[in-house]
């Protein structure tokens, strides 16, 4: 991959290949979420899934509904849903128009913060798909947004810093398989910055 600037926004058409090769590509990238009083919450991101067709853990797996047809349309979009009726998970929709395929954002390195959010363990307050949508206030009003600048929510490419650090090894990226499913478990399909303490704790 390019090495990228800082601030690079990350284009629809980068997103457009399947989600086993954009998840390990998004880790070192930045989640900027714009609050409604104007704030900008920004979050590295450290800990990725990815679900693709023929995936039985994927919410597209069986068939199109309404709830998830995000998940078939163009790359570039938000897929926000809620687990155990309490937390929201945020998800960034991948591959050709038609195809379903999402990355699952599971952990942020969070660069700023709501004043309200108690910062004791500041490394972990995104340490998590359900923490880091409660830090950046990412709940389903925010499903199949468009993520670009304009928008409450867009993403970042690296850092040229990062891209360097990758390069002579200074940081590596470990690949292993998801967590928390009960069906395709078997797939290396999550990808995390190592470590890095604010990645999810199994």
């Amino acid at each position: 991959m390019n090495s990228t600037t800082l601030n690079q926004i990350v284009e629809p058409s980068w997103l457009e290949r399947p989600s086993p090769e954009v998840a390990p590509d998004l880790l070192g990238c930045t989640l900027v979420r714009k609050v409604p009083d104007g704030q900008l919450l920004r979050g590295l991101i450290v800990e990725t899934e990815a679900y693709a067709v023929g995936d039985p853990a994927f919410h597209a797996y069986r068939r199109r509904t309404e709830r998830n047809a995000v998940l078939f349309g163009p790359a570039g979009r938000s897929y926000v849903y809620l687990i155990y009726g309490i937390y929201h998970c945020f998800n960034v929709v991948t591959d050709a128009d038609g195809v379903p395929s999402a990355v699952l954002i599971r952990a942020l390195q969070l660069e700023s913060f709501p004043a309200e959010i108690p910062a004791k363990k500041p490394h972990r307050i995104a340490a998590g798909p359900g923490k880091l949508c409660l830090a950046l206030q990412i709940d389903r009003s925010l499903n199949a947004l468009m993520l670009q600048p304009g928008e409450p929510l867009w993403l970042e490419h690296r850092s040229l810093e990062f891209q360097q650090q990758l390069e002579n090894q200074a940081t590596n990226l470990v690949q292993t398989t998801r967590i928390g499913l009960t069906q395709g478990v078997d797939l290396p399909w999550r990808w995390y910055i190592k470590d890095c303490p604010a990645v999810s704790k199994l």
